[in-house]
């Protein structure tokens, strides 16, 4: 496994320096933006594995995550665990990054980042740990 330093850096260039304003901006629309910035994520991975099996992982859910934007589903259904009144519905969700329509889009679009962020680290570090 390695240095779990070198893990979030390989994370940090490939999610924000190696993606560029296209990828960024369509990746949750089409699917070959998301894939093309799939590869490219994947690459500062080489650094840390050549295991194709634990690559694959690491590019393959990255494509899918940020496609499907599944950091907002992750948000809505952990705001199902409060209180009966403080659930939001999906119709109401949706738009705000899965939070309730009284969340600033701000709030909201940061804390999406955050899960989105977690998501990938977690499943990159199972990659490496497991198939690395």
């Amino acid at each position: 496994m390695p240095d779990p330093l070198y893990v979030l850096l390989a994370h940090l260039a490939g999610d924000y320096v190696l993606q560029s304003h296209w990828m960024a901006t369509e990746k949750t629309t089409r699917w070959w933006p998301a894939i093309v910035h799939g590869f490219f994520y994947t690459l500062p991975h080489l650094l840390l594995t050549t295991s194709l099996p634990a690559l694959t992982v690491i590019g393959g859910t990255h494509i899918v995550l940020d496609r499907t934007r599944a950091a907002k589903y992750v948000i809505w259904a952990k705001n199902q665990l409060g209180a009966a009144g403080s659930r939001p519905t999906w119709a109401e969700a949706k738009d705000n990054c899965g939070f309730p329509r009284d969340v600033s889009a701000g709030l909201a679009q940061g804390l999406l980042i955050v899960v989105d962020n977690t998501l990938h680290l977690a499943i990159n570090v199972a990659a490496l740990y497991w198939l690395g």
